[in-house]
Formats: structure tokens, sequence, C-alpha cells
């Protein structure tokens, strides 16, 4: 048997034990969606739930010794109540009841319906402690209580900040170490000759590390980047109430609340000098996620980028992938670029949620975005998918990844895009004779030079050898030594 909860739209029947309400069935009616709403958020609401109520019991205690019990202007709730509070409070933010948020994270209303969720679970949890039953609102009430001196406009905006810090802090670290392993790979491999191409094309003498320093110098930049993000979000707009006003809330409440978040979360949060700013305004977002964004296209383009160089269409491979899982049903002994691949589908969804980012924000009406569910959704999406790419690349790319020095350098020999070292010592128009010769005959520019004889055997030799083929430019003494 259930139990009957009403407001001012009727009743409706909610399982017995249920922590949720009559709000959250009527939300889950509404949105018949099956994506599931973050649980990091989740954990965050419960600590922005838990400041309002630390908040609230200083406030109480401030009231408290400047009147006398008689004489309170204003009503205050017991201490049992407000410990329940509490308590339930940081259950929520370690993921407890979680399987009572029934809200899907795709819906309408600005957040109201996760914000009375979460409120239900609070109040319904809290009856439980006191010994009395789920639904007993008129004991402890979902928004006389649980929603004490806060809005959904406030706290659901909030928390998704403390979500998305919490996420950033780890991509952050996945990124830097992600770094560290390909930096390693550019070390190992100086002075390593290679073919460098441009438009798919041999072009010219390169190396591994000139190419792995690429992705180094991008991923420092990603890291650092992703390091700023904090700076961009840490201000919030926690009791500013409905539109950024402070309406209802004591002042007390407004100046105190974050700083006892911050001091929960330890985060470099801080309370927004323009609260009806940062309730009407998601740009901040916007600007996080374009950062994002960023780090998407440069993981792609590494990706892809050895993706290419270890295919069976490049014919002898001087790189080579770790080889991760059967890549057919099929065709026997296949093996895909699935950790490529894997990459490259997040990187496309990351797009995807920078557009619905951007166009929602611009959404935002008059004094509020109805909009923040799902564009906190695809933020803290995208933060998470971003972590995975990172770990997987990490683990199961470049841990396995191999280099052969020895076939990359024989290829760049045989390649006709070693004749561009030349033209500084014997012009163009040689240079494309020995390269034309060496497309012919598929020998090696020392094989045709002696040939050729279009310059000294030895000259051609110290020109060509490493160390003089990588550094940068050339000057005069290199000609006429």
């Amino acid at each position: 048997m259930g139990r009957i909860e009403k407001d001012f739209l009727g009743e409706k029947q909610i399982t017995k034990n249920a922590l949720y309400g009559i709000n959250s069935l009527r939300a889950r009616d509404n949105f018949p969606d099956s994506t599931p709403f973050h649980i990091e958020w989740y954990k965050a609401i419960g600590l922005t739930k838990l400041a309002c109520y630390l908040t609230y019991d200083n406030f109480k205690s401030e009231v408290m010794e400047k009147h006398s019990k008689n004489d309170l202007p204003i009503n205050l709730y017991d201490k049992s109540t407000i410990t329940a509070l509490i308590e339930t409070a940081e259950e929520l933010a370690e993921g407890k009841f979680y399987n009572h948020f029934i809200v899907p994270a795709v819906q309408g209303g600005a957040g109201t319906s996760i914000n009375m969720n979460i409120n239900e679970i609070i109040a319904n949890e809290s009856l439980l402690k006191l010994d009395h039953n789920p639904g007993e609102y008129n004991l402890i009430d979902p928004i006389e209580h649980a929603n004490v001196f806060q809005s959904t406009n406030d706290v659901i905006p909030t928390s998704l900040k403390v979500a998305a810090i919490k996420l950033l802090v780890e991509l952050e670290s996945k990124i830097n170490d992600l770094r560290f392993d390909i930096e390693a790979i550019e070390n190992k491999n100086r002075n390593k000759l290679r073919v460098a191409y441009t438009q798919m094309q041999e072009a010219v003498p390169s190396s591994y590390a000139m190419l792995f320093s690429t992705y180094n110098e991008a991923l420092s930049r990603d890291w650092w980047r992703v390091s700023k993000c904090f700076e961009r979000i840490k201000v919030v707009n926690l009791g500013g109430s409905a539109i950024g006003t402070g309406i209802s809330v004591p002042r007390y409440f407004i100046m105190e609340v974050v700083s006892t978040l911050q001091k929960l979360t330890n985060l470099p949060i801080t309370r927004s000098e323009n609260l009806p700013d940062a309730t009407s305004n998601l740009d901040s977002l916007v600007e996080v996620h374009a950062i994002l964004k960023s780090h998407a296209v440069n993981l792609e383009k590494m990706v892809s980028d050895i993706r290419l160089l270890a295919s069976d269409v490049v014919g002898k491979k001087d790189l080579s992938i770790p080889q991760k899982q059967v890549g057919s049903s099929i065709m026997p002994g296949k093996v895909n670029p699935v950790i490529h691949e894997f990459v490259v589908s997040i990187a496309h969804k990351i797009y995807a949620n920078d557009s619905l980012v951007t166009s929602l924000s611009a959404q935002g009406c008059l004094d509020l975005n109805a909009y923040v569910p799902v564009i906190g959704h695809a933020l803290l999406e995208s933060i998470k998918l971003l972590i995975a790419a990172n770990t997987t690349l990490k683990e199961n790319l470049f841990k396995g990844l191999e280099i052969d020095n020895d076939t990359a350098e024989d290829k760049l020999y045989h390649s006709p895009a070693i004749t561009t070292a030349l033209s500084p010592y014997i012009g163009y128009h040689k240079a494309a004779k020995l390269a034309k010769e060496m497309k012919k005959s598929k020998k090696d520019i020392f094989r045709v030079n002696s040939k050729l004889k279009l310059i000294e055997p030895e000259k051609l030799e110290k020109i060509l050898a490493p160390q003089n083929l990588l550094k940068l430019g050339f000057t005069l003494k290199d000609i006429t030594e």
C-alpha cells in the first residue's frame, strides 16, 4: 500500500517507502527520458544543501543570542530537524539515496524538478531519522524545511559549478599524466629520422621527436587552459534566491553561505558581486566548454595522425600501436584502432555538446536561463568523456606504442623528400634531378648521387647526418664548409 501526496494540481499515489514525492513523480511522467542525471551533480547538490543547513544553524544561533524564545522575530526550526537535515545532506554528498532520484537529465523547468526531487529525498529521509514516516510533511516539509532560504535558481547552478570544478581537477591531472608519457616518447626519439608529410604526401626530413613534441605542446596548452577554467566558473550565485536579489533570504545567510560551501568543498568558489548577473548569464559555461572543445580537437588530431601512421595503408610501418581486441567477427586476425576511434567519437560528441551549450546559453531569457539542466548535463558529460579519453590513451595506446627508428630512417633515405635538404647546397633544379631519379630507381639518395655525381659523397653524408637534418635552418658557414 502506498501513500497519497497532494499539491495544488491534485494528488498522486507514491510507493510507501519511496524517498521521492509528488513533484518528482510528476517530473518523471512529464519528461519520459531515460538519460540518467550525473551522480557528480547529485553529490554536489548534497554539498550545497549541507552548506545551506549549516548556515541556517549558525543563523539560528545568531538570532537566539539576540532574542529570547518568546520574542523571536522569525519562526526557527528545532535542533532535531536541523540535525536531521544536516546528516541527510551529508549522506547525499556521498551519493546515498541516488536510487530515489528519478528525474531524468533532459527536462524542462530550469531545474525545479531536480531541486524538488532532492528536497523530497532530504525531507523524507530526515523524517525517517526522527522515527516518522515518509510523507509526513507537517513535520518536515520539502519546501519549508529542505529548501529553507534556497531557490532552484541558485542551488542548481551553484552545485553544477561545484561538480564541474571537481571533475576539471581530475581532467587537469589526466591531461598532465598523458603529456608526461608523450614527452617520454619525444625524448626517447631525439635525432631519430623520419619522413614528414604535408597533405599526406612525403615532404621533408623530420623526426618522431619533433612530431610528438607537437602533441606535447598542444597538451601543455590544454592543461594550462583547463587549469584556468576554475577562474571562469568559481563565481556562484548561492544566496541570490530566484533572480539574484536575495528576496526572502536573510542577509546573514547571503553573506555566509558561500564561504561555508567553500570550506566544505575546499574549492576556490566565491560569491558573485552581481548576483542577478550570475543568475541570468551562463557565458562562463560557454567559455569553459570551448576550452574542452579545444582539447578534444587536439586529441582528435593526435589520434588521427597515429592511426594513419600505424595503418596498413602506409605499407611497411615504422610506427605500431598495441593490439587491444579482436577486430572482426568474420575476418580472422583483424585488429582495429579502437582506441583512436573511441577518442574521435568522444571528440565529435563534445563538438555537438558545444553547439548545445552555446545555443541554449543564448536562450536565457531576461532574468533566468530555463535550460540549466541540459546545459549542465552536456558540460559534465564532456568533462567526463575527456577524462575517459585521456585515461585510455595513456593506458591503452601510448604505453604500448612502438617506433622502429631503423625502418623510419631507411624510408627517409629512400624518399625524394630528403632532397629538399640539398637545395641550399646544389640548388632546387639539381636536387629535383636527384628526386626524379630516386622515384624512378627506388634507390636511396646515396646510391643515386653516386650515379649522378651532383654533390661530393662526403659532403652529402655530412648534410644528411641526423644532427644536421634536424637543426633549425642553416647558416652561411654550413654552406662554405
